[in-house]
């Protein structure tokens, strides 16, 4: 969907019309966001600035060659460190320094600058404090309110249970299995799904090796 990884097939609807996404610039375009799930070596660069960090997609949907004019891109980044709650608030810290929370928020920041239709998360909120994680999980289901399409790639069964309208799960690149989220659904109810057999998956799917012939009764050694 991010154009990460290049697809098998299929079609992917936007809006109502098909899109082609063959690279990440395309999904830029298209406005479909990835905050991939190692932050630190695929997100976010320590060595630059939160500043930096919260105007990159944008510029970069921008192009080159048109930079933001100043006064936009100090208030795009204040109003957003304001809105997470970003701390420490200056903008010109170096993004490496910050908390995994407080990194994951300027991520967010990022993505929340170029107006996404499509926010993908893979764990956001893996290695954060608890309160980070209350924070971000907030931010996400408002997101989902005002429309964006949000996919929350989780391995915590408890929060895809707390956050999700719908659950996917996917083996192989493939999907096995779906269900609407509802008061009846718990953990145990996403293990079963996990774990419930394939119709490709049958006692047919391993057969047994054929012996070479009959298996005979069983002969005593000879005698000595």
């Amino acid at each position: 969907l991010a154009g990460a990884d290049r697809a098998d097939g299929g079609v992917v609807t936007l809006g109502g019309r098909d899109i082609v996404i063959d690279r990440p610039a395309d999904a830029l375009r298209n406005r479909v966001a990835l905050s991939a799930e190692d932050r630190g070596a695929e997100g976010l660069i320590g060595e630059l600035s939160v500043r930096e960090n919260i105007v990159l997609a944008l510029q970069a949907l921008r192009g080159w060659a048109h930079p933001l004019a100043k006064a936009e891109r100090e208030d795009l980044v204040e109003r957003h460190i304001e809105h997470f709650g970003i701390t420490p608030a200056d903008p010109a810290t170096p993004a490496g320094q910050l908390s995994g929370g407080n990194q994951q928020k300027v991520l967010l920041a990022r993505w929340l600058a170029i107006r996404p239709r499509v926010l993908i998360l893979d764990e956001p909120t893996r290695g954060v404090d608890i309160r980070a994680k209350v924070d971000i999980q907030a931010h996400i289901a408002q997101l989902a309110l005002e429309g964006v399409a949000v996919v929350f790639i989780s391995s915590a069964f408890d929060e895809l249970v707390r956050v999700s309208d719908r659950i996917v799960v996917l083996k192989d690149r493939e999907k096995i299995g779906e269900l609407s989220n509802g008061p009846g659904v718990t953990v145990d109810t996403i293990v079963e799904l996990i774990a419930a057999p394939r119709d490709d998956e049958d006692e047919d799917a391993f057969p047994l090796p054929e012996l070479p012939f009959p298996p005979g009764p069983p002969t005593r050694p000879p005698a000595h």
